[in-house]
């Protein structure tokens, strides 16, 4: 099982879930960057919004091993490692590995011919969100004393939505402000909806999924390459290695299939600043692989979870962050690139 995101930064998750320590290794950071602890906890404490609590969500404090010499990078690899809490042993039925629908069961025990352990691998990559957000955390700051701010909320949990993101007029403060409240959703009164519903499922035994929409802004245009190394494509990379997603789309996405070509076309034109912009935004940021300047917008589709008898109703809340994280992982890699990062 391959744990290693490899680009211009390299991560790289090690560790087992019945293990006492998870951690994360980033190599390829620039020195000297300033790295604040607080809001690194900050960060990670959103896998856990104070509105809907998930119990099944380690809260530990990471510990900094190496890469870090007076809150600021040293150029070396950063490690970080997270103290885990023994949950017990699950006994799997002989059989479970069939019985579990929407699992990996089946696959996993032709991938690694039966001597994988099912609980283990199931709760790894619960755990792998950790590290994750931490990496994350830290390219987000380092994005952000640049001008680049990337931002996430619920836009849909089961069949309530949101308010979706003004895609082409988006600010810093739009994107950020989520981060300040208790459910990370625009519309409060959804967002009260949204937690009555999860309620609901919780109390039928059920389990919901939903819809993460994230957005950066500042992204300068001229950001990744086409083809193998695109943005969208490191983006996308990333995204699919969070547990639960199921579906990725950029801008309009999926919904342009339905438009007339004149219809999805984003029409340039130059601002009275002089900065070439789009009048729409419907290619989500990224043309042929390359940010355009216009806000990078996209839509994460998580499935419902199987009911496994931890309380756990839905990824969704505790996903934002997650979306976040690996949205700024990859955004920073390709940034290195960028002419006068500095």
């Amino acid at each position: 099982m391959s744990a290693i995101w490899n680009d211009r930064i390299r991560i790289s998750f090690f560790g087992e879930a019945e293990a006492p320590i998870t951690g994360v290794t980033i190599e390829g950071l620039p020195a000297g960057e300033s790295v604040n602890a607080e809001e690194i906890a900050a960060f990670m404490a959103r896998r856990s919004p104070a509105a809907c609590p998930d119990k099944t969500v380690s809260r530990a404090t990471p510990r900094i091993m190496s890469g870090i010499e007076n809150d600021r990078t040293t150029g070396g690899s950063l490690c970080a490692m997270f103290q885990n809490r023994q949950p017990l042993k699950k006994e799997m039925p002989e059989l479970s590995r069939l019985e579990r629908p929407g699992c990996a069961d089946y696959t996993g025990a032709v991938r690694y011919r039966g001597f994988d352990d099912v609980y283990e691998r199931t709760r790894l990559t619960e755990r792998i969100t950790a590290p994750l957000c931490f990496a994350g955390s830290v390219c987000a700051q380092i994005l952000a004393r640049r001008g680049i701010h990337t931002g996430a909320h619920i836009l849909q949990l089961h069949h309530i939505k949101d308010n979706p993101f003004d895609r082409v007029a988006l600010s810093r403060e739009a994107v950020l402000s989520i981060r300040e409240k208790e459910f990370p959703v625009i519309n409060d009164r959804k967002g009260w909806q949204m937690i009555s519903d999860l309620e609901k499922a919780q109390a039928a035994g059920e389990t919901l999924g939903g819809i993460v929409e994230c957005a950066s802004v500042n992204v300068p245009a001229g950001v990744g390459s086409p083809v193998f190394n695109g943005l969208d494509t490191a983006i996308a990379q990333l995204i699919f290695g969070i547990p639960g997603v199921r579906g990725l789309e950029f801008g309009s996405g999926f919904s342009s299939a339905k438009m007339l070509g004149r219809q999805n076309a984003d029409e340039f034109y130059v601002d009275d600043r002089g900065y070439v912009l789009t009048k729409t935004n419907h290619h989500g940021g990224t043309l042929g692989g390359i940010s355009t300047g216009m806000p990078v917008t996209l839509n994460v589709a998580f499935d419902p979870l199987r009911a496994d008898g931890t309380g756990r109703v839905s990824t969704v809340p505790g996903a934002v962050p997650c979306v976040e994280a690996a949205v700024s992982i990859a955004l920073l890699s390709l940034m290195l690139d960028y002419p006068n990062f500095s």
